[in-house]
Parts: structure tokens; C-alpha cells; sequence
């Protein structure tokens, strides 16, 4: 169950991404974040929704985003994903999940009709100062920066 809703205090948090190095939210103060959680690197969804990313990155720096995707996945896996398509921002490793759950993005998933636990696919929208200004539950991954530029234009 997402935990972290809009008009929220970001929760803290810190972590490596996949050069090993040390990201903390704090890191992004003063600046408009999109953090995004997606559930396995390199798979054909996540692909879609990072690479739709990557297409836009300098038109959503241009309006002064900075992007950090956060999955499960290890700093080793994470690296892999961003040189076999070039991501050009960080991605967070939460392979004990500490991220993951003080955002709530873990829960109770159903895939034809079988029920397991995994991570929802979705990204906050935080602003300068802390505040989480839109939450997507259901991203559409294939138009994700458009729908970032447009939403932030709506608040």
C-alpha cells in the first residue's frame, strides 16, 4: 500500500547507486526530483519506462528535473542496465528494501490470477523543498516523461 501521498514530506533516505556511490535525498535539495520505482532491471517494462527517461532526459533537465529510478536490484545489475542502454541518471540499489518501504511500494501484486508480493510501479514527483507534488500509480511507460512536464504544469 502506497504510504507516501501527495502534499507528504519526502521520507530521508540514502543508499549506492550503481557506481557504489553514496545518494541521499538530501543531495537533491533545492531541486525537482522525479524518483521513480520500478520492480527488476532489464526487463521489458522497466526498459520502456527508463529508456522513455533517457529520450527526454534533457528536456526534463531543461525544466529542471533530476531523475532517480530506485529498484530491488543490486549496484552490480543497476550498472549493467545503465551501460546496455546509456541511462544517463542514477539509479538507486534497495535490495533490503529501505527505500522501498518507507515510500510503500511493496505489496501484494496479482498476475493471471496468481497473487505475490513486488514492488508497484510508480514515482513521486518532489519538489524543492521536500514535498511530494504528484504521485503516479500507474505510470504509462512508453509517454512517462510527457506525463511528468505535463502534470507539473497542471499543479
Amino acid at each position: 500500500m502506497i504510504t507516501v501521498k501527495e502534499g507528504d514530506k519526502a521520507p530521508a533516505f540514502s543508499g549506492k547507486n550503481q557506481e557504489g556511490e553514496k545518494i541521499a535525498l538530501s543531495d537533491y535539495k533545492g531541486k525537482k526530483l522525479v524518483l521513480y520505482f520500478y520492480p527488476e532491471d532489464d526487463t521489458p517494462t522497466c526498459t520502456i519506462q527508463a529508456c522513455n527517461l533517457r529520450d527526454n532526459f534533457s528536456l526534463l533537465k531543461q525544466k529542471g528535473f533530476e531523475i532517480l529510478g530506485v529498484s530491488p536490484n543490486d549496484e552490480k545489475s543497476h550498472k549493467k542496465f545503465e551501460e546496455k542502454y546509456t541511462l544517463p541518471f542514477n539509479l538507486l540499489a534497495d535490495p533490503d528494501h529501505k527505500v522501498i518501504d518507507k515510500y510503500g511500494v511493496w505489496g501484494e501484486k496479482q498476475l493471471y490470477g496468481r497473487k505475490y508480493m513486488g514492488l508497484h510501479r510508480t514515482t513521486f514527483i518532489i519538489d524543492e523543498k521536500g514535498v511530494v507534488r504528484k504521485v503516479f500509480l500507474r505510470p504509462r511507460n512508453k509517454q512517462h516523461a510527457e506525463e511528468i512536464i505535463k502534470a507539473w504544469e497542471q499543479l
